[in-house]
């Protein structure tokens, strides 16, 4: 009796112990992955500047050719960012107040491109836009000469366009079916007009979903390279740049510091995203 109850103190502490072995046997896996495929090469990345002078951090803002690359970028990535939520919130809210035959099947539809890779998509603008595009082909028949955009500013825009209106469509949708359909009665209730029902009721409840999602649209043109790498021949983007340095030129130092001007852009819009996008409430 005095034995059994002495060794139940042992076999609770064994009981209590080994819960946290088998969290901690599991735990090991994921951060040998996490040491060796991020925050190594993350360590190494922000480090590699410093090979060739701290100046190189700065690379991005003192060499005219890099900061013009930065600003195309920028500004590209912004005007598809407003574009794409201004149709895609259009597009989106008509589905989702809408119920007519086939609109899974026309959702469906429009969401499909988020299945193609950036290369595919650039191949649908050179089909569209390029030397032997459909429209070089209308262009050459009608008045003699093949006019071609697939390669320059306005081809890039629509391909990345192309490759961002699913997700504002599909997001606004779903956010749109989510809405409290009673403030909007009240406000009709009211006399309010079509114009002042979107501007007082959905801008206000939709506020969130669009800084959300725009950072990500935003985030995403920004790093997008499959589709750059090929229609950007007469228009330099920053991860063309970036993989023109450490490939053609073998200048690691410098893509390491493009790259962290690069991830740093994109994330502070997703972190001021985040912060004004959070619920007054809970702030």
């Amino acid at each position: 009796m005095t034995q059994a109850t002495a060794t139940m103190p042992s076999d609770g502490a064994s009981g209590a112990w080994t819960p946290r072995w088998r969290l901690l046997a599991c735990a090991l896996p994921a951060a040998a992955f996490f040491a060796a495929f991020w925050l190594l090469p993350v360590v190494r990345l922000l480090a590699l500047p410093a090979d060739k002078g701290w100046a190189t951090y700065f690379a991005v803002l003192t060499d005219a050719r890099y900061l013009q690359s930065m600003a195309n970028t920028v500004l590209l990535s912004a005007a598809v960012t407003l574009v794409t939520l201004v149709l895609g919130a259009a597009v989106g809210i008509y589905l989702a107040r809408h119920a007519f035959w086939g609109r899974r099947v026309l959702l469906s539809l429009l969401t499909l491109p988020l299945s193609f890779p950036g290369v595919i998509i650039g191949f649908f603008v050179i089909l569209l836009g390029g030397r032997q595009g459909v429209v070089a082909s209308l262009s050459d028949a009608l008045i003699g000469e093949r006019i071609t955009f697939a390669y320059g500013l306005l081809g890039l825009f629509l391909a990345y366009l192309y490759f961002s209106l699913p997700r504002a469509i599909a997001t606004y949708a779903a956010a749109a079916e989510a809405m409290n359909l009673q403030l909007e009665e009240a406000a009709r209730s009211l006399g309010a007009s079509r114009l002042r029902v979107a501007r007082d009721v959905w801008m206000p409840e939709l506020a969130p979903t669009t800084l959300a999602c725009g950072a990500i649209l935003f985030a995403t043109s920004m790093g997008a390279f499959g589709t750059a790498f090929t229609l950007a021949s007469k228009f330099e983007v920053i991860p063309i740049t970036i993989y023109n340095e450490f490939t053609n030129y073998a200048n690691f130092a410098l893509a390491a510091s493009l790259s962290i001007a690069l991830g740093l852009v994109t994330w502070l819009v997703l972190f001021a995203a985040r912060r004004f996008g959070a619920n007054p409430v809970a702030r």
